[in-house]
C-alpha cells in the first residue's frame, strides 16, 4: 500500500478514522480495510470507517461508512458530525454555515455552531424518525419487554426500563420480523429531564454512544408520551450527552460534540 494520511475523530466516544477522497480510492475502501484498521489490538482502532469525498460545487460531501466489522450501515450520527468537525478543521466549513452530508440514508443537513473546549458542537437535521405505531413484545428471563421499532434511515428497537441479561435481550430483538438486516439496541432509563442510554449496535457492538440510537430513543419517548414535541431532550449515553429534538411531524434534530484525536500515516 502507498502511504496514505488518516484522521481519527471522535463525537460522544464514538470513534472514527476519516478517510479524504482525494487519497484515499473508492475502490480500496473495502470491508477488508475497515477490519484492518479498525481493529483495536492489531490495527488503530475505532468504530468504523468514514469516507469523504468534497463536492464543492453542491456545497456537500458524500459520505461512505463502514462498521468495524466492515458491514456498511445507511447512516451514523456520530460520524456525521465528526465530518462536520474534519471540514471545519480543515477550514471548508465555518461557524454558523451549513453542509449537506450525504448517506445511504439520504442527506442530511449539518450546521456548524462553534468551538468550545476543543471540540466543535454541530447540528444535524436528521431526517424523519419513523416510529412504529405499537410495540412488539419479546420474553426475556420471564418477563415481557416491549420494543418499539424506530427507523432513522437505520433500524432501532428501543426499549424503556429494561430488564434480564443484555445479551439475551439483544438476540431475542434481533430475532424480531421487525428488523431483518439486523438492529441498533438502545436500553433506556429515566434520567431527570432526559434519558440514560446503553447502545449495542449493529456491526460493532457494544458502543460509547450511537447519535441515530439517541434520535430514535427521543422519537420512541415522543411516541410514549414522556417526552414533549419540540423540546430539547438530554440523551446520556457512555461517552457524553447529546441534545435531541423531535417536531410534531416527527423530524429529529440532533446536537452534539466532536472532535480530531489525532492524525497519522499508514506505511
Amino acid at each position: 500500500m502507498t502511504p496514505r494520511s488518516f484522521e481519527k475523530y471522535e463525537g460522544t466516544g464514538n470513534d472514527f478514522l476519516v478517510l479524504d477522497a482525494d487519497r484515499w480510492p473508492e475502490s480500496e475502501v473495502t470491508p477488508a480495510l475497515a477490519k484492518a484498521l479498525c481493529d483495536r489490538h492489531t490495527g488503530i482502532g475505532g468504530d468504523g470507517l468514514l469516507w469523504v469525498h468534497l463536492l464543492p460545487a453542491e456545497g456537500a460531501v458524500r459520505l461512505v461508512i463502514l462498521n468495524a466489522d466492515g458491514s456498511r450501515p445507511e447512516m451514523c450520527g456520530n460520524g456525521v458530525r465528526c465530518v462536520a468537525a474534519w471540514l471545519a478543521d480543515r477550514d471548508d466549513l465555518t461557524p454558523g454555515a451549513v453542509v449537506t452530508v450525504l448517506s445511504d440514508a439520504g442527506p442530511r443537513a449539518t450546521t456548524l455552531l462553534g468551538r468550545a473546549d476543543g471540540q466543535w458542537l454541530v447540528t444535524v437535521d436528521m431526517g424523519l424518525a419513523r416510529v412504529a405505531d405499537s410495540p412488539d413484545v419479546i420474553t426475556v428471563g420471564g418477563r415481557a419487554l416491549a420494543v418499539r421499532a424506530v427507523d432513522m434511515g437505520n433500524p432501532h428497537g428501543v426499549i424503556f426500563d429494561p430488564a434480564g441479561d443484555a445479551m439475551e435481550v439483544v438476540g431475542a430483538v434481533t430475532a424480531l420480523a421487525a428488523f431483518p438486516k439486523g438492529v441498533n439496541v438502545e436500553f433506556v432509563t429515566r434520567a431527570g429531564d432526559g434519558f440514560r442510554v446503553k447502545v449495542h449496535e449493529r456491526g460493532v457492538g457494544w458502543t460509547m454512544a450511537c447519535g441515530t440510537g439517541a434520535c430514535a430513543v427521543a422519537a420512541a419517548a415522543l411516541r410514549e408520551g414522556i417526552a414533549r414535541p419540540g423540546a430539547s431532550v438530554p440523551v446520556t449515553l457512555d461517552g457524553g450527552t447529546l441534545t435531541i429534538a423531535v417536531d410534531p411531524g416527527g423530524r429529529v434534530r440532533m446536537t452534539g460534540p466532536a472532535r480530531r484525536v489525532f492524525s497519522g500515516t499508514l506505511a
